[in-house]
């Protein structure tokens, strides 16, 4: 299935009157509303193709129907994000749940879609069916020399893929660790790690990124190999200047002070990537801005403030990713709101006065600083947000459009009312 822009924009003719009177209002309180809107008609948030089908817990899974059952299908439903919002315009790929057999054409049926692809992601946290060892007790730190070395191949194999496909940088997020103390030498675990790190590294294309993911818990609760953003950081410091750490929101503890990890990468010069989720009490992996969207917009502000005291490119100098598991949504629509929350958040946090900030911050005047990143929280950007798309030639109002268009009645229509999608 395809959206033609014809109809987006014919969708878009009921709502354009009172978008403009929202935006002229936005515009008499933003200053430099070009600026804020060119940078979003930039930015471009990649959808990973393992959350293009329904999720699941331990305790089941429930089928949303018209999942894609194949790459492919995957590449046309991103496409169709991709067609309402004109910010979806990457697809990260995980093998070897998504294997393209063909890249060549796989990277033609993107291009058809207007996309490119993200980052790819290597998978050791799970046994593959006819995969000759097992990782149950680690991947890269398995104290059996020949399980490393399945492992390293398999992310060599990834970067294989990924240099058919026109990616240019590779996520590691390993699992290991431990549930029991006594169970695993830590110093040990960690050479381990770096060693197998070491030789997937040297094996990077010149313009290749790796990023070193961390987890805080989960799937191991004693110990995590690579536990926090001082693990990963040690790694990519060790690696070299094509390392570095990648954030996901749902992988630390509960309060954790997320926006100040975030600025003291960008500082070092090591922050790669961002994946975005968000959680009441783990990994939840729930919709964007959904739980903590005060937070989301504290860790852009740092972002901001961070990119551009470092001179960096906001779109294009770290990678962008949606992370999430959908279990009672449709994914599609949870994707639509995620990518929204995301750019709200950005939007507001373009709005802060920095040399404003700067002072109250130099005069201690905490009220200040506080008045001044609320009053941008507070404002309502949507109207900016949806100026942004309508540039870009996508709708003013996507999910609104997604179900007037009868999106996912068609997609079941065309693969069934019990489809699975594929990798999961």
């Amino acid at each position: 299935m395809r959206i033609d822009q014809s109809i987006i924009a014919k969708q878009n003719e009921q709502h354009f009157d009172a978008h403009q009177k929202k935006l002229a209002i936005a515009a008499e309180t933003v200053p430099d509303l070009e600026s804020v809107i060119q940078k979003l008609v930039d930015f471009q948030v990649a959808i990973p193709s393992w959350a293009l089908g329904a999720g699941g817990t331990r305790f089941g899974r429930f089928s949303i129907g018209g999942e894609p059952g194949n790459l492919e299908e995957k590449i046309s439903d991103v496409g169709l994000l991709h067609a309402l919002n004109q910010s979806s315009g990457a697809i990260s790929l995980h093998i070897p749940w998504d294997i393209p057999s063909d890249p060549e054409k796989i990277k033609a049926l993107a291009a058809e879609h207007g996309l490119v692809f993200d980052a790819m992601n290597s998978n050791t946290f799970q046994d593959q069916p006819n995969q000759k060892l097992s990782y149950k007790y680690g991947s890269l730190q398995n104290v059996n020399r020949a399980i490393r070395k399945q492992a390293i191949d398999h992310n060599i194999e990834v970067i294989e893929y990924g240099k058919a496909l026109g990616s240019n940088s590779l996520t590691v997020w390993l699992s290991d660790g431990s549930n029991f103390p006594g169970q695993l030498n830590f110093r040990k675990a960690f050479q381990h790690t770096l060693e197998g790190l070491q030789e997937i590294y040297a094996t990077l294309p010149d313009d290749w990124k790796l990023f070193v993911e961390y987890k805080a818990f989960e799937p191991n609760f004693y110990s995590m190999t690579v536990g926090d953003w001082g693990q990963s950081l040690l790694y990519a410091q060790k690696l070299g200047p094509k390392a570095f750490t990648l954030v996901d929101l749902g992988h630390h503890l509960p309060n954790a002070n997320i926006e100040q990890i975030v600025s003291l990468l960008l500082m070092e010069g090591k922050l790669g990537g961002f994946h975005f989720n968000d959680s009441k009490y783990g990994d939840d992996d729930l919709t964007v801005g959904s739980i903590r969207p005060y937070q989301l917009f504290l860790i852009f502000r740092e972002l901001v403030e961070g990119m551009d005291s470092r001179g960096m490119n906001h779109a294009k100098d770290l990678g962008w990713m949606i992370d999430a598991s959908h279990n009672i949504k449709d994914p599609l629509e949870d994707l639509l709101q995620s990518v929204e929350a995301i750019q709200i958040a950005y939007a507001q946090a373009l709005l802060v006065n920095n040399a404003e900030m700067e002072a109250a911050r130099e005069h201690n005047d905490v009220v200040l600083a506080q008045e001044l990143l609320q009053n941008a929280f507070r404002t309502d950007v949507r109207a900016i947000v949806a100026e942004a798309r309508l540039r870009k030639g996508a709708a003013l109002r996507p999910l609104e459009t997604y179900r007037n268009l009868k999106v996912r009645a068609s997609l079941i229509e065309e693969r069934g009312a019990v489809s699975r999608a594929s990798g999961l």
